[in-house]
C-alpha cells in the first residue's frame, strides 16, 4: 500500500494512548501469571474497562443491526459511510482519503493516542495497517521473529508482517484483513481491534527495540 503520511514509530502511540488512558482515571498494574492464561487476563482486563466502552457499544448497536452486504466497497463509498458512522461523529476517529493509483484511506484513532491506520480495498478484499517499527531498530531480528511467531494468537485478527516503504525502508507492520463486501460494523470492529493490538504489541515486544 503506498502511503504519503508521514507515521512516527508506534512507542509513540502507545504513549500518546497511556496518557489518554491515565486521564480516563486508570492505572497500570503489573501481574505474574503462568503463559497459558494470558488469553483469559486480557478478557478480565477487558471487563474491567467496560465501563469506559460502554457508551461505544451502544452507539455502534445500530451500525451492528445493518442488513447483509453484498457489493464490493470502493474507497469514496466507505469514507462516506465510515464519516457518517458513530466512530467518526463521536469524535473517536477522523478519517481523510489519500488519493492516488492506490488510493486509501488514512484514519486517526484518538482514542489510542492518535494512532494513524491506513485501510485499502483491493479486488476481493480489504486491509487495514499500521505501522510498529523499522526493521534497523530490532535489537535481536531473529530471536524478535521467532517470539512473534510463538505469540502470534495473543493479537486476533491481526497479523505482523514486514514490508517496504516506497522510500526504501523496511518496517515491522501489523494488519488485518477482511472482505471487501463486509459489513460496516465489522470495518469498524476491524479498526478498533487493530489499533488495540497495536499497542498490546508495543508493549509486548518493547524489550526488544532500540530506540535510542
Amino acid at each position: 500500500m503506498k502511503k504519503t503520511k508521514e507515521t512516527k514509530n508506534s512507542a509513540f502511540y502507545q504513549q500518546q494512548y497511556r496518557q489518554r488512558l491515565r486521564e480516563q482515571g486508570l492505572v497500570k498494574k503489573e501481574v505474574w501469571i503462568l503463559p497459558e492464561n494470558t488469553t483469559k487476563l486480557l478478557e478480565i482486563e477487558k471487563q474491567f474497562r467496560q465501563s469506559l466502552v460502554k457508551n461505544k457499544n451502544i452507539n455502534h448497536k445500530q451500525e451492528f443491526n445493518e442488513m447483509e452486504r453484498n457489493e464490493i466497497w470502493s474507497i469514496e463509498a466507505l469514507y462516506n459511510k465510515l464519516v457518517q458512522s458513530e466512530l467518526v461523529k463521536q469524535s473517536h476517529a477522523s478519517i481523510e482519503v489519500i488519493d492516488g493509483v492506490d488510493a486509501c484511506l488514512h484514519i486517526i484513532m484518538h482514542e489510542y493516542g492518535d494512532l494513524p491506520l491506513f485501510l485499502s480495498v483491493s479486488n476481493q478484499q480489504i486491509v487495514v495497517e499500521c505501522l510498529l517499527w523499522p526493521v534497523d531498530i530490532v535489537k535481536n531480528k531473529t530471536q524478535f521473529n521467532e517470539e512473534i511467531l510463538c505469540t502470534r494468537k495473543l493479537f486476533p485478527l491481526s497479523t505482523i508482517a514486514i514490508e517496504k516503504a516506497g522510500d526504501g525502508s523496511v518496517n515491522y507492520i501489523m494488519y488485518g484483513a477482511l472482505s471487501s463486501s463486509s459489513l460496516l460494523s465489522n470495518i469498524v470492529y476491524e479498526l478498533e481491534t487493530l489499533s488495540d493490538n497495536v499497542i498490546k504489541a508495543t508493549e509486548a515486544f518493547e524489550h526488544h527495540i532500540a530506540l535510542n
